[in-house]
């Protein structure tokens, strides 16, 4: 892959290296807030990286103060002047997966075939910390705040925040954060089960680990996020039968050779996209 920025209006920032997608979120000035123009650059960006050749990896991660402070307040507004498309919700046309266009938005970075990682600073609110729950792997600022912050809206969670919440907390967990809406720093949200690990430095740290991963075999990498993302929901025999079809379609192939010669050889592996 060669080295390229891709600007989805003026809301998205994609930087394309050796396989590695560098997405930010580019409204700074409102903390990456997230209005409709936001909502469809999520979406579009999503779909576009999902069939781009030679992807390996994915960081995303939020220019300015900020991941992404949730819903812009002015859409609020719009809701109790009656104005928010509420029917848009339920009568709009959904994925195949069963999104609307909002859960979309969101949901596109979890149907992703690479790894994403979600590196996260300041504010993740709402449907910016349903947006960064999306992604594979989270990379959190000891200092962020993060927050359910629907109910404080007379709102619930509605991106995709029940489904992923539910594969990472426990029920009570979830509840308390849900029902509370209360704000919570990076080390929480550690203890908690939300984030991967700790940084000093998200985005840098999550970078590094995008080429890492970029560097291993990608054939191999796509069918483990496809038996893990099967995992959360499918039954030992199911599952045990898609990892013998995963692995029977990898052994002697040509990126398992080269993975398998580049080891005994010590020497970096060449994989081809």
């Amino acid at each position: 892959m060669t080295k390229g920025v891709r600007t989805m209006d003026e809301r998205i920032r994609i930087e394309l290296h050796d396989g590695v997608a560098d997405v930010r979120l580019a409204r700074a000035d409102k903390m990456n807030a997230l209005d409709d123009a936001l909502f469809e650059a999520l979406r579009r960006s999503g779909e576009q990286l999902k069939t781009l050749p030679g992807l390996r990896a994915v960081v995303l991660s939020g220019e300015g103060r900020a991941f992404c402070a949730g819903l812009d307040t002015a859409n609020f507004a719009q809701m109790a002047a009656g104005g928010g498309g509420a029917q848009r919700l339920l009568q709009g046309q959904r994925t195949p997966g069963g999104a609307n266009p909002p859960q979309q938005a969101v949901w596109v970075w979890r149907e992703l075939p690479v790894p994403v990682i979600a590196a996260v600073h300041g504010a993740a609110y709402g449907g910016g910390l349903q947006l960064m729950l999306a992604a594979d792997l989270r990379l959190v600022a000891a200092d962020a705040r993060l927050s359910v912050m629907e109910i404080h809206w007379g709102l619930v969670p509605d991106m995709g925040g029940m489904v992923l919440l539910r594969g990472l907390v426990r029920d009570d967990v979830a509840r308390e954060l849900v029902y509370t809406g209360r704000v919570f720093d990076g080390a929480e949200a550690l203890r908690l089960g939300l984030a991967t690990r700790l940084c000093a430095d998200p985005r840098a740290e999550a970078l590094a680990l995008a080429r890492e991963i970029a560097s291993r075999p990608p054939q191999a990498m796509r069918a483990a996020k496809r038996l893990l993302d099967m995992a959360a929901h499918a039954d030992a025999k199911d599952l045990l039968l898609a990892e013998s079809r995963e692995q029977a379609a990898l052994i002697g192939a040509p990126e398992q050779v080269e993975a398998v010669s580049a080891r005994l050889q010590q020497r970096a592996p060449k994989f081809a996209d």
